[in-house]
């Protein structure tokens, strides 16, 4: 009886070994290596396989590609203006942030346009997923509801079905007859990505698969997983807040840097028109520690609140928090507002909120955290009416920032007028003569507190 060959793989990269290692020699993580057993070989078919020949890229036909238009515009802004025919799609997320009711509602959208689509899942009964599509309200006839966990199965019903979409719910309780391992294993999950990845490529159905992630933030599996797929999208959130956000963090057909802002509502997922009116409804005016922030979310711009609370320390060790915004990053602003302005902030406690659950990622905030943070230190308001954005260097200098035209043109539609941005955007700014705006170029977060504070 012939022996069963084994091999250890990382479940981080996907890199191999003949043999355990406590380190990945791949991407150097600390025992991320798991046993898998080697598939049998079996004998090559590359003789009989069909021959195609090269052809230059001008002859290459893409009109017979039209995209398919799901219904939910926010998901369609972010694929680049709908599904690719034959394109393979993963969506990740935390677990109940709304992954499988985006995409049911995605699916519904598709049947309704477009014929059946096929929604596989290995983790909900047929019962559980009609009870969501009721809460929903898409019942649709053309929406085939398959619970089947082998990858085999699945491939062949959706070649008899035929339908316009495919969705996998999710990837990590699939498996390949062919593989000897556990549902959720590297092997297992490489392998049924693969084999999907095939079958879109030669049916030219698109295909849509739900990928849970570790505790990292990362997808679960090797990360050879997101270089196999088209396009790769993160469902992200804070389960206390209604704002969903989907990013495009990989896109073959279309733009990385777009980005769809939902609310969770009882009917599913609804699409934010106008989310920054949304986040500066509730707003208290004439409250110090509070300044509007026009922040890029993609190629989006958005207003946000940021709010900053100062006060003296009770204990010997004054306490930093920060919510939505990079704690290491409010340390080092309050380094430069007490070096460089000279605000004693050494034994006060601070706070700093990004109103909404956004997390706060660019540096045109650093402006914004300051002087709230100073407004909060001096019990003073900052005009309600302004917006400021810019970095904010070591030497308190403040830098340029990209796409100011953007940010301006989507405060001044919400009734703001006056705006504090860096110097060195000013100059190719085509707005500063706009009748009604007040745009003040500043070199300094002194310069800034100057101009915010009267």
């Amino acid at each position: 009886m012939s022996k069963v060959k084994t091999n250890f793989v990382c479940q981080q990269c996907g890199a191999e070994a003949s043999k355990w290692l406590g380190r990945c020699p791949g991407c150097g993580e600390w025992n991320t290596m798991v046993e898998e057993v080697v598939p049998k070989k079996t004998e090559s078919h590359l003789a009989s396989l069909p021959a195609s020949k090269p052809k230059p890229i001008s002859t290459v036909d893409t009109a017979a590609m039209p995209r398919l238009l799901s219904g939910v515009g926010e998901f369609d802004r972010v694929l680049g203006g709908g599904i690719v025919p034959g394109a393979l799609l993963l969506i990740g997320g935390d677990p109940g942030i709304g992954k499988s009711t985006l995409l049911l509602q995605v699916a519904a959208g598709v049947a309704e346009k477009y014929g059946p689509v096929l929604y596989t899942s290995g983790e909900e009964s047929a019962a559980q997923i009609k009870i969501r599509a009721e809460r929903l309200e898409k019942m649709s006839n053309n929406l085939l509801i398959f619970t089947e966990n082998n990858l085999e199965t699945i491939i062949l019903q959706a070649l008899h079905q035929k339908p316009s979409l495919v969705i996998i719910d999710s990837i990590q309780t699939m498996y390949s007859p062919e593989i000897p391992s556990a549902p959720g294993s590297v092997g297992q999950v490489r392998e049924s990505t693969g084999k999907l990845m095939r079958f879109a490529k030669e049916s030219g159905i698109p295909t849509a698969i739900i990928g849970h992630v570790t505790k990292d933030g990362n997808i679960a599996g090797p990360r050879l997983l997101e270089h196999m797929v088209d396009a790769v999208l993160y469902f992200e959130g804070e389960r206390s807040y209604a704002f969903r956000v989907l990013r495009a963090i990989k896109n073959r057909f279309g733009s990385t840097s777009e980005s769809g802002i939902f609310s969770m509502e009882e009917q599913g997922l609804a699409e934010v028109a106008n989310p920054s009116g949304l986040l500066l409804a509730e707003r208290p005016q004439g409250a110090p520690g509070s300044v509007v922030l026009a922040y890029m979310e993609g190629v989006r711009p958005l207003l946000i609140e940021i709010q900053a609370l100062v006060s003296t320390t009770c204990f010997g060790m004054p306490r930093r928090m920060a919510a939505g915004f990079d704690y290491n990053r409010l340390i080092l602003l309050m380094a430069v507002l007490e070096k460089r302005v000279g605000l004693m902030l050494a034994n006060q406690d601070a706070y700093v909120n990004a109103v909404g659950g956004f997390k706060i990622v660019e540096p045109a905030a650093d402006l914004p955290v300051a002087l709230a943070i100073a407004s909060s230190f001096r019990s003073t308001t900052i005009d309600p009416h302004t917006v400021v954005m810019g970095e904010v260097g070591l030497t308190g200098e403040v830098r340029m920032i990209n796409r100011v035209e953007a940010r301006i043109n989507e405060a001044a539609s919400l009734g703001f007028k006056r705006f504090v941005i860096p110097a060195g955007n000013l100059s190719g700014l085509k707005l500063t003569k706009k009748a009604g705006l007040d745009i003040t170029g500043v070199a300094s977060i002194s310069e800034a507190m100057e101009a915010v504070f009267i």
